[in-house]
């Protein structure tokens, strides 16, 4: 059954209860997300599920608890690749590492990891760098089909071909495919690489920060966040950096309109690297 028409007055009430339905029933808060994007993606889970309207999703939500993993992930954005804005990863490599190669040991987070691609692309440059021994990788996410994807490690292996290109142009060394075991149509990045990742789920909007982390990235996140759930979100980054500790965030998102802005520095503003005041 698909989701029925509405008017949109009705609809915007209709996603302010199942919205206020999720909040009361398990504290996770997704009030702050971009309406428009929220709009589209209940609407689809809602026409996924048979239900004539959004609203639809407020019994489930309330009385099957079991229910929640599949709402968040259906209204929770994954878009993500292998080496995704290579020149960013050069970036990194060519202004984070020199740092990086100064600590004994260093933690890096990357927030919003969707199903994995770009944390074993990090890996990988660390890897090839000597400082993977070094370095613990974090990547949360809120939605648990991602992480487990991102945990298995494992990708179309076209995918992983299309993304040689972007392993060189990132300044990879060697071969993208000497990091993964190819099986059929899949590839499986290396027991080393995933072993240096830990993976686990976390809401940027109700969760603790994480502490001392020498580089957050979070790339194409915010853009799904009000501006005040924007800057809470920054807030908890700069709580989670160590001294001059640095941050990464996608090509459209830009830390200089809000209110957290001001204690961070620019860095690089094309790969958008700031490092905290």
């Amino acid at each position: 059954m698909k989701t029925l028409p509405a008017e949109p007055e009705i609809i915007e009430h209709e996603v302010d209860l199942v919205l206020e339905a999720a909040m009361r029933r398990y504290g996770i808060d997704f009030r702050g997300y971009c309406r428009a994007s929220l709009e589209r993606r209940l609407a689809n889970l809602a026409g996924a599920l048979g239900l004539a309207h959004i609203s639809g999703l407020i019994p489930p939500l309330l009385h099957q608890p079991e229910f929640l993993d599949r709402f968040i992930n259906g209204i929770s954005v994954c878009v993500t690749e292998p080496f995704r804005d290579a020149d960013v990863f050069d970036a990194l490599r060519q202004l984070i590492f020199p740092k990086l190669r100064t600590y004994a040991f260093a933690k890096i987070w990357h927030a919003g990891c969707a199903s994995g691609e770009e944390v074993y692309s990090l890996a990988v440059l660390l890897r090839e760098a000597g400082l993977l021994d070094r370095v613990r990788l974090y990547a949360t996410d809120i939605n648990t089909q991602a992480l487990a994807t991102a945990h298995e490690g494992i990708y179309p292996l076209k995918t992983l071909e299309a993304a040689e290109a972007g392993y060189r142009a990132a300044g990879g060394s060697g071969r993208l495919a000497d990091h993964y075991v190819s099986q059929y149509d899949k590839g499986r990045f290396d027991s080393e690489l995933r072993k240096a990742v830990v993976f686990s789920q976390h809401n940027l909007v109700t969760d603790a920060p994480f502490g001392e982390m020498e580089l957050i990235i979070c790339r194409n996140v915010l853009i799904y966040f009000n501006r005040s759930l924007q800057d809470q979100t920054l807030a908890l980054f700069r709580r989670s950096l160590s001294h001059r500790g640095h941050l990464l965030l996608g090509s459209k998102e830009n830390l200089t309109l809000l209110p957290t802005g001001v204690q961070f520095e620019t860095v690089d503003s094309h790969a958008r690297l700031y490092r905290a005041l």
